[in-house]
Protein backbone atom coordinates (compact mmCIF):
# COMPACT_ATOMS: atom_id res chain seq x y z
CA UNK A 1 0.00 0.00 0.00
CA UNK A 2 1.38 3.37 -0.97
CA UNK A 3 0.31 5.20 2.17
CA UNK A 4 2.06 8.26 3.68
CA UNK A 5 2.14 6.73 7.17
CA UNK A 6 5.39 5.64 8.78
CA UNK A 7 6.10 4.61 12.35
CA UNK A 8 9.01 7.02 12.67
CA UNK A 9 6.58 9.94 12.60
CA UNK A 10 5.42 8.94 16.09
CA UNK A 11 7.33 10.44 19.00
CA UNK A 12 7.72 9.73 22.70
CA UNK A 13 7.06 12.77 24.90
CA UNK A 14 7.72 12.84 28.64
CA UNK A 15 4.76 14.55 30.29
CA UNK A 16 6.11 16.85 32.99
CA UNK A 17 2.49 17.55 33.94
CA UNK A 18 2.70 14.48 36.20
CA UNK A 19 6.17 15.04 37.65
CA UNK A 20 4.94 16.70 40.85
CA UNK A 21 3.38 13.36 41.77
CA UNK A 22 6.79 11.70 41.15
CA UNK A 23 5.37 9.39 38.53
CA UNK A 24 7.14 9.12 35.20
CA UNK A 25 4.67 9.29 32.32
CA UNK A 26 5.70 9.05 28.68
CA UNK A 27 3.15 9.77 25.96
CA UNK A 28 3.34 7.93 22.65
CA UNK A 29 2.25 10.60 20.18
CA UNK A 30 0.48 8.52 17.55
CA UNK A 31 -1.42 11.68 16.61
CA UNK A 32 1.70 12.74 14.71
CA UNK A 33 1.83 9.89 12.20
CA UNK A 34 -0.59 11.57 9.78
CA UNK A 35 -2.92 14.56 9.78
CA UNK A 36 -5.96 12.53 8.67
CA UNK A 37 -5.20 8.82 9.14
CA UNK A 38 -4.33 9.75 12.68
CA UNK A 39 -3.14 7.65 15.57
CA UNK A 40 -4.60 4.23 16.22
CA UNK A 41 -7.00 4.64 13.29
CA UNK A 42 -4.22 3.65 10.89
CA UNK A 43 -3.16 0.67 12.97
CA UNK A 44 -6.74 -0.61 13.23
CA UNK A 45 -7.29 -0.14 9.49
CA UNK A 46 -4.09 -1.43 7.94
CA UNK A 47 -4.85 -5.16 8.21
CA UNK A 48 -8.39 -4.63 6.90
CA UNK A 49 -6.99 -2.76 3.90
CA UNK A 50 -4.42 -5.49 3.36
CA UNK A 51 -7.26 -8.04 3.19
CA UNK A 52 -9.17 -5.85 0.72
CA UNK A 53 -6.14 -5.56 -1.55
CA UNK A 54 -5.18 -9.25 -1.32
CA UNK A 55 -8.77 -10.28 -2.13
CA UNK A 56 -8.88 -7.75 -4.97
CA UNK A 57 -11.87 -5.93 -3.56
CA UNK A 58 -13.09 -2.83 -5.35
CA UNK A 59 -13.89 -0.90 -2.20
CA UNK A 60 -14.50 -0.88 1.55
CA UNK A 61 -17.75 -0.18 3.40
CA UNK A 62 -17.93 0.90 7.04
CA UNK A 63 -19.99 2.83 9.62
CA UNK A 64 -19.68 5.74 12.03
CA UNK A 65 -20.94 9.09 13.26
CA UNK A 66 -20.85 12.60 11.84
CA UNK A 67 -17.58 13.41 13.63
CA UNK A 68 -16.04 9.94 13.39
CA UNK A 69 -12.26 9.71 13.22
CA UNK A 70 -12.73 6.26 11.73
CA UNK A 71 -14.92 7.50 8.86
CA UNK A 72 -12.56 10.16 7.56
CA UNK A 73 -9.48 7.98 8.15
CA UNK A 74 -11.05 5.11 6.20
CA UNK A 75 -11.98 7.42 3.33
CA UNK A 76 -8.48 8.85 3.12
CA UNK A 77 -6.67 5.53 3.53
CA UNK A 78 -8.90 3.85 0.95
CA UNK A 79 -8.13 6.59 -1.58
CA UNK A 80 -4.38 6.12 -1.07
CA UNK A 81 -4.82 2.36 -1.42
CA UNK A 82 -6.71 2.75 -4.69
CA UNK A 83 -9.99 1.52 -3.21
CA UNK A 84 -13.48 2.99 -3.35
CA UNK A 85 -15.20 3.71 -0.03
CA UNK A 86 -18.69 4.15 1.41
CA UNK A 87 -20.24 4.27 4.86
CA UNK A 88 -23.51 4.38 6.76
CA UNK A 89 -23.66 7.44 8.99
CA UNK A 90 -25.45 7.63 12.33
CA UNK A 91 -28.13 10.35 12.22
CA UNK A 92 -30.28 12.05 9.62
CA UNK A 93 -28.58 14.14 6.96
CA UNK A 94 -28.89 17.79 7.94
CA UNK A 95 -28.74 20.83 5.73
CA UNK A 96 -25.26 21.58 7.06
CA UNK A 97 -22.96 18.59 7.03
CA UNK A 98 -20.06 18.28 9.46
CA UNK A 99 -16.56 19.21 8.35
CA UNK A 100 -15.58 15.60 9.02
CA UNK A 101 -18.14 14.26 6.53
CA UNK A 102 -17.23 16.96 4.02
CA UNK A 103 -13.63 15.77 4.22
CA UNK A 104 -14.70 12.13 3.84
CA UNK A 105 -16.64 13.04 0.71
CA UNK A 106 -13.62 14.91 -0.63
CA UNK A 107 -11.70 11.61 -0.48
CA UNK A 108 -14.41 9.96 -2.56
CA UNK A 109 -16.48 8.31 0.16
CA UNK A 110 -20.19 7.76 -0.51
CA UNK A 111 -22.36 8.39 2.54
CA UNK A 112 -25.69 6.79 3.50
CA UNK A 113 -27.60 8.38 6.39
CA UNK A 114 -29.80 6.46 8.82
CA UNK A 115 -31.67 7.29 12.00
CA UNK A 116 -29.93 6.31 15.21
CA UNK A 117 -32.35 3.40 15.67
CA UNK A 118 -31.87 2.03 12.17
CA UNK A 119 -28.13 2.66 12.36
CA UNK A 120 -27.86 0.47 15.45
CA UNK A 121 -29.51 -2.38 13.60
CA UNK A 122 -27.47 -1.89 10.44
CA UNK A 123 -24.00 -1.58 11.95
CA UNK A 124 -24.29 -4.91 13.76
CA UNK A 125 -25.24 -6.65 10.52
CA UNK A 126 -23.30 -4.57 8.04
CA UNK A 127 -22.50 -7.47 5.73
CA UNK A 128 -26.19 -8.35 5.46
CA UNK A 129 -27.49 -4.79 5.13
CA UNK A 130 -27.97 -5.00 1.38
CA UNK A 131 -26.02 -1.76 0.98
CA UNK A 132 -22.62 -3.21 0.24
CA UNK A 133 -21.81 -3.55 -3.45
CA UNK A 134 -20.55 -6.84 -4.79
CA UNK A 135 -16.83 -7.42 -4.27
CA UNK A 136 -16.52 -4.86 -1.49
CA UNK A 137 -15.18 -5.52 2.02
CA UNK A 138 -17.19 -4.62 5.13
CA UNK A 139 -15.07 -3.04 7.88
CA UNK A 140 -16.89 -2.85 11.25
CA UNK A 141 -17.19 0.51 13.01
CA UNK A 142 -13.87 1.56 14.48
CA UNK A 143 -12.01 -1.23 12.68
CA UNK A 144 -13.32 -3.65 15.29
CA UNK A 145 -12.48 -7.33 14.85
CA UNK A 146 -9.45 -9.60 14.67
CA UNK A 147 -7.73 -7.68 11.82
CA UNK A 148 -8.08 -4.47 13.83
CA UNK A 149 -6.70 -6.16 16.94
CA UNK A 150 -3.75 -7.53 14.96
CA UNK A 151 -2.97 -4.09 13.57
CA UNK A 152 -3.25 -2.45 17.00
CA UNK A 153 -0.84 -4.99 18.49
CA UNK A 154 1.93 -3.52 16.30
CA UNK A 155 1.65 -0.14 18.06
CA UNK A 156 4.01 -1.26 20.81
CA UNK A 157 6.65 -2.28 18.25
CA UNK A 158 7.68 1.37 17.99
CA UNK A 159 8.10 1.98 21.74
CA UNK A 160 11.75 2.16 22.85
CA UNK A 161 12.57 0.12 25.97
CA UNK A 162 9.01 -1.15 26.18
CA UNK A 163 9.97 -3.63 28.90
CA UNK A 164 10.74 -0.79 31.34
CA UNK A 165 7.11 0.32 31.65
CA UNK A 166 5.04 -1.03 34.51
CA UNK A 167 1.71 0.27 33.15
CA UNK A 168 0.20 1.10 29.77
CA UNK A 169 -2.91 3.27 29.62
CA UNK A 170 -5.17 4.15 26.70
CA UNK A 171 -8.64 5.39 25.83
CA UNK A 172 -11.26 2.78 24.96
CA UNK A 173 -14.17 2.87 22.53
CA UNK A 174 -14.68 -0.53 20.89
CA UNK A 175 -11.86 -2.14 22.88
CA UNK A 176 -9.99 -3.09 19.71
CA UNK A 177 -6.81 -1.17 20.51
CA UNK A 178 -6.72 -2.30 24.13
CA UNK A 179 -7.03 -5.94 23.06
CA UNK A 180 -4.15 -5.51 20.62
CA UNK A 181 -1.99 -3.83 23.24
CA UNK A 182 -2.56 -6.65 25.74
CA UNK A 183 -1.44 -9.15 23.11
CA UNK A 184 1.82 -7.29 22.52
CA UNK A 185 2.65 -6.20 26.09
CA UNK A 186 4.92 -8.05 28.49
CA UNK A 187 3.35 -10.23 31.17
CA UNK A 188 4.53 -8.00 34.04
CA UNK A 189 2.80 -4.94 32.60
CA UNK A 190 -0.67 -3.83 33.67
CA UNK A 191 -2.93 -2.25 31.08
CA UNK A 192 -5.62 0.28 31.95
CA UNK A 193 -8.41 1.27 29.60
CA UNK A 194 -10.33 4.51 30.19
CA UNK A 195 -13.76 4.02 28.65
CA UNK A 196 -15.41 6.88 26.81
CA UNK A 197 -18.80 5.21 27.25
CA UNK A 198 -21.28 5.54 30.08
CA UNK A 199 -22.93 2.40 31.39
CA UNK A 200 -22.21 -1.14 32.42
CA UNK A 201 -19.09 -2.99 31.36
CA UNK A 202 -19.90 -4.87 28.20
CA UNK A 203 -16.40 -4.81 26.74
CA UNK A 204 -14.32 -6.96 29.08
CA UNK A 205 -15.74 -10.22 27.79
CA UNK A 206 -15.39 -9.02 24.18
CA UNK A 207 -11.75 -8.03 24.67
CA UNK A 208 -10.95 -11.39 26.26
CA UNK A 209 -12.23 -13.11 23.09
CA UNK A 210 -9.56 -11.27 21.11
CA UNK A 211 -6.67 -11.95 23.49
CA UNK A 212 -3.98 -14.52 22.86
CA UNK A 213 -2.82 -16.98 25.51
CA UNK A 214 0.09 -14.76 26.61
CA UNK A 215 -1.89 -11.52 26.87
CA UNK A 216 -1.05 -9.11 29.67
CA UNK A 217 -3.70 -8.35 32.33
CA UNK A 218 -6.00 -5.36 31.86
CA UNK A 219 -8.69 -3.41 33.67
CA UNK A 220 -11.40 -1.11 32.34
CA UNK A 221 -12.42 2.06 34.15
CA UNK A 222 -15.79 3.71 33.54
CA UNK A 223 -15.36 6.66 35.90
CA UNK A 224 -14.19 9.30 33.44
CA UNK A 225 -16.84 9.51 30.72
CA UNK A 226 -18.01 12.99 31.87
CA UNK A 227 -21.63 12.13 31.26
CA UNK A 228 -21.32 9.86 28.25
CA UNK A 229 -19.83 9.50 24.81
CA UNK A 230 -18.56 12.86 23.47
CA UNK A 231 -19.99 14.75 26.47
CA UNK A 232 -17.70 17.64 27.33
CA UNK A 233 -18.60 19.72 30.39
CA UNK A 234 -16.47 22.77 31.28
CA UNK A 235 -14.37 20.71 33.70
CA UNK A 236 -13.10 18.56 30.84
CA UNK A 237 -12.49 21.50 28.49
CA UNK A 238 -10.64 23.37 31.25
CA UNK A 239 -8.39 20.36 31.82
CA UNK A 240 -7.67 20.01 28.10
CA UNK A 241 -6.81 23.70 27.81
CA UNK A 242 -4.56 23.63 30.88
CA UNK A 243 -2.79 20.52 29.61
CA UNK A 244 -2.16 22.24 26.29
CA UNK A 245 -0.84 25.41 27.95
CA UNK A 246 1.72 23.37 29.87
CA UNK A 247 2.64 20.69 27.34
CA UNK A 248 1.32 21.80 23.90
CA UNK A 249 -0.37 18.41 23.63
CA UNK A 250 -3.74 18.64 21.83
CA UNK A 251 -6.38 16.19 23.02
CA UNK A 252 -9.98 15.49 22.02
CA UNK A 253 -13.28 15.55 23.87
CA UNK A 254 -14.16 11.92 23.11
CA UNK A 255 -11.07 9.90 23.95
CA UNK A 256 -7.66 11.35 24.75
CA UNK A 257 -8.81 14.25 26.91
CA UNK A 258 -10.75 11.88 29.14
CA UNK A 259 -7.93 9.35 29.19
CA UNK A 260 -5.34 11.85 30.40
CA UNK A 261 -7.79 13.35 32.90
CA UNK A 262 -8.34 9.84 34.24
CA UNK A 263 -4.61 9.23 34.44
CA UNK A 264 -4.12 12.45 36.39
CA UNK A 265 -6.87 11.45 38.82
CA UNK A 266 -5.38 7.97 39.31
CA UNK A 267 -1.99 9.53 40.07
CA UNK A 268 -3.53 11.90 42.61
CA UNK A 269 -5.36 9.03 44.30
CA UNK A 270 -2.15 7.03 44.74
CA UNK A 271 -2.94 4.34 42.21
CA UNK A 272 0.72 4.15 41.21
CA UNK A 273 3.93 3.73 43.21
CA UNK A 274 6.82 6.18 42.91
CA UNK A 275 8.86 3.56 41.05
CA UNK A 276 6.20 2.97 38.41
CA UNK A 277 6.74 4.06 34.83
CA UNK A 278 3.62 4.70 32.79
CA UNK A 279 3.23 4.62 29.03
CA UNK A 280 0.17 6.55 27.85
CA UNK A 281 -1.04 6.15 24.27
CA UNK A 282 -2.18 9.27 22.45
CA UNK A 283 -4.51 7.55 20.01
CA UNK A 284 -4.89 10.62 17.79
CA UNK A 285 -8.14 11.55 16.14
CA UNK A 286 -9.27 15.08 16.97
CA UNK A 287 -12.38 15.06 14.77
CA UNK A 288 -14.74 15.31 17.74
CA UNK A 289 -13.34 18.75 18.56
CA UNK A 290 -14.73 20.04 15.27
CA UNK A 291 -18.21 19.92 16.81
CA UNK A 292 -17.21 22.64 19.32
CA UNK A 293 -17.73 26.36 19.05
CA UNK A 294 -14.79 28.58 18.29
CA UNK A 295 -12.87 29.51 21.44
CA UNK A 296 -13.89 26.55 23.59
CA UNK A 297 -10.44 25.02 23.10
CA UNK A 298 -7.38 27.23 22.78
CA UNK A 299 -5.74 24.93 20.20
CA UNK A 300 -8.60 24.71 17.68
Amino acid sequence: MNLPVTNNMATMQPVEFFRKQRIQVDLLRLDKIHTVISGNKWYKLKEWLKIAIEQRKEGVFTAGGAYSNHIVATACAAQYAGLKSAAIIRGEQGEKQSKTLADARSYGMELHFFSRKDYGLLKTGLENSGLIPANWLAIPEGGQGQPGVLGASSILDIVPSLHDYSHIICAVGTGTMLAGLTNAAFGHQKLIGISSLKGDDNLTSEIKKWQNENAAPFSLLYDYHFGGYAKHPPSLLNFMNELYRITEIPTDIVYTGKMLFGLQDLVKKGHFQDSDKVLAIHSGGLQGNRSLNSGQLIFL
